[in-house]
């Protein structure tokens, strides 16, 4: 095989690529990057059994061939090279010469034929959404899915599908997010559990271009992200996903108004007296046209008042400051609309599309009050 092409080229379809490179395997070959120059295109692959990535990158290919390459090293040398044309260049025992200028590196690769490519998957179920959307509608759920592999489900997002519209929610026991997206055409009900990793490395490698579009097809087993010249394949998590709808209830006996910058600044300050770690929560105090914030921990105590539009009854009421400040990071909007029944009742924020609807579970009463 013999490859040229531009080091930046080159050096974008690594860093895409290798967001699906396994950071520990007992399998060699996942440790690499395939770059197939077998056709008339050149593709970088990395597979690590649960994600795949393919994208293709423009040069021209002198000699065809196959080879996978260590991706740690790989990744290194392109990321070093001067910034001008690059040839790689492999022989039958694998020996693989990467030259750019006067710099030329020697590193043995392994056979392409070993490499996992990434699965075949029917193309028969699939929608289309603006790389724009998809990219915000991530930004503004992937905070709230757990971290721990306890609840598989619950380290992943539900994409649920009814004619035009698309729910996404992710949850982690404490918190639900749900973004609500309008789509152009209608499609068959469909509902699959993305994993939140994957989720996270196709943010990653979204240009997030308005009028470019992402095509996602789904099967029983995987989802197929297309942008570009890039696609995603990955597995998805099996399992019926909660069920949500009974806690969304439209009930309040309070509804606030307030402006979300203010909020979201008097929360942040707060949390300056709070050590990672530290379970104090921060105490909303709710009358006619005032929230008062307090927050009382090892390190001291502060309190501030924020103007508010209230309707129904006034409320004292307790919760986790991060997944506050996790949730009114995401929203755009100027203002925001809490509405909240008793002290241990969930809170939610939503607009009045709901568009999006933010579930915060109250912390415990008594233990706020210590």
């Amino acid at each position: 095989m013999k490859i040229i092409c531009s080091k930046s080229n080159l050096l974008q379809g690594v860093n895409i690529v290798s967001k699906a490179v396994p950071s520990r395997t007992t399998m060699a070959i996942l440790e690499c990057i395939l770059i197939d120059a077998s056709t008339n295109e050149i593709k970088l692959t990395a597979n690590d059994m649960e994600l795949g990535i393919e994208t293709k990158i423009e040069g021209e290919i002198a000699e065809r061939g196959v080879i996978a390459l260590d991706a740690k090293i790989f990744s290194e040398i392109v990321r070093k090279l001067p910034d001008n044309e690059v040839t790689i260049e492999t022989d039958d025992n694998f020996k693989t010469i990467i030259t750019c200028e006067k710099a030329r590196f020697n590193i043995i690769g392994k056979s392409g034929e070993d490499f996992s490519y990434l699965p075949y998957i029917d193309r028969n179920i699939s929608i289309e959404l603006s790389q724009f959307t998809l990219k915000e509608v991530i930004r503004q759920t992937i905070f709230s899915i757990s971290d721990s592999d306890s609840n598989k489900l619950m380290t992943g997002e539900l994409f649920e599908i009814k004619e035009n519209h698309l729910k996404v929610v992710s949850l982690d026991g404490h918190r639900i997010s749900i973004r609500n997206i309008e789509l152009k055409d209608s499609y068959e009900d469909h509902k699959i559990v993305v994993p939140g990793k994957t989720l996270q490395e196709v943010s990653k490698i979204l240009p997030g271009d308005v009028n470019e579009y992402v095509n996602m097809f789904f099967t029983d087993n995987h989802i197929v992200f297309e942008f570009g010249s890039t696609t995603v394949v990955s597995r998805l998590i099996e399992g019926d996903y909660f069920k949500i709808e009974q806690m969304l209830s439209p009930d309040y006996e309070t509804k606030i108004k307030i402006n979300k910058r203010e909020l979201l600044d008097c929360i942040d300050r707060a949390t300056l007296l709070v050590k990672e770690g530290d379970k104090k929560p921060i105490i909303m105090t709710v009358t006619d046209d005032n929230i008062e914030l307090k927050i009382n921990s090892f390190i001291g105590s502060m309190n501030e008042n924020i103007d508010i539009t209230k309707e129904g009854k006034d409320i004292m009421i307790g919760f986790n400051p991060k997944f506050f400040i996790d949730a009114l990071r995401v929203i755009d909007d100027e203002e925001v609309t809490l509405y909240m029944v008793n002290p241990k009742a969930p809170c939610f924020i939503r607009d009045e599309e709901e568009k999006f609807i933010y579930l915060i579970l109250p912390v415990n009463f008594n233990a706020a009050t210590n």
